[in-house]
């Protein structure tokens, strides 16, 4: 895989609707006094790797005691989320709405909402929040390969990479493309120019043991079970 962005998955939340104080953790998903007015994303490297971090074990390798920590959690949290989801443009617009107070989103939310002048904060939670890579890959067998490489490389040029971290808020794979940004607009989007600054102090979403286990325990979960 060919790294292109980087961000991270924290809670989106609004601050008129919220107290001012209001405790920078995950527990957040669990607080009863705003159910049905949050959301969190339908993936198994979120939700449950979330209900882990607040359950205190280890989302990356369960064991049967942990996995049913984990469950518990999960299933404290279902009634009180008005959905499960990754269309990231409804939820922002429930919040938008202040039908949601907040919900599970990534960082292009928190740009777009406050671009639309929407009270947000960008959670950053005692937990840690979480982070996470993306990229391309070439499939075996492809056709055109010389136009998926031209493609890549486009994607890779630094003005690519600027218009990623200064219109959407993730952070590029690539250094020159930081070097294009200027420094006050970093800091407004709370992006470190060196990734590995933010995964000092966040959870880098890596391969997870029971994947298959806890996709399956989550579908059963929002199914009620």
């Amino acid at each position: 895989m060919v790294p292109w962005d980087w961000g991270n998955t924290s809670i989106l939340y609004r601050t008129d609707l919220l107290p001012k104080d209001v405790e920078q953790s995950w527990n957040l998903l669990w607080d009863q006094k705003y159910a049905g007015r949050m959301s969190t994303i339908d993936a198994v490297h979120d939700t449950p790797i979330v209900a882990a971090l607040v359950a205190g074990v280890n989302p990356f390798d369960l064991s049967p005691a942990d996995m049913e920590k984990v469950a518990t959690k999960m299933r404290e949290q279902r009634p009180l989320m008005a959905s499960y989801t990754t269309d990231m443009t409804s939820v922002e617009q429930s919040l938008a709405s202040g039908a949601l107070v907040a919900a599970m989103t990534w960082n292009a939310s928190a740009v777009a909402l406050r671009k639309q002048g929407v009270p947000v904060a960008f959670m950053n939670p005692k937990e840690g929040m979480l982070t996470w890579s993306c990229g391309f890959v070439m499939i075996k067998g492809t056709k055109n390969k010389d136009l998926a490489y031209d493609f890549i490389n486009s994607r890779l040029d630094p003005s690519s990479g600027k218009h990623l971290i200064e219109n959407n808020g993730y952070g590029a794979s690539t250094s020159t493309a930081f070097a294009a940004v200027p420094a006050e607009k970093l800091k407004e989007l709370e992006l470190p120019s060196d990734p590995e600054v933010m995964l000092k102090k966040t959870v880098f979403t890596g391969p997870m043991k029971q994947a298959e286990e806890l996709g399956k325990l989550l579908e059963k979960i929002k199914a009620g079970g």
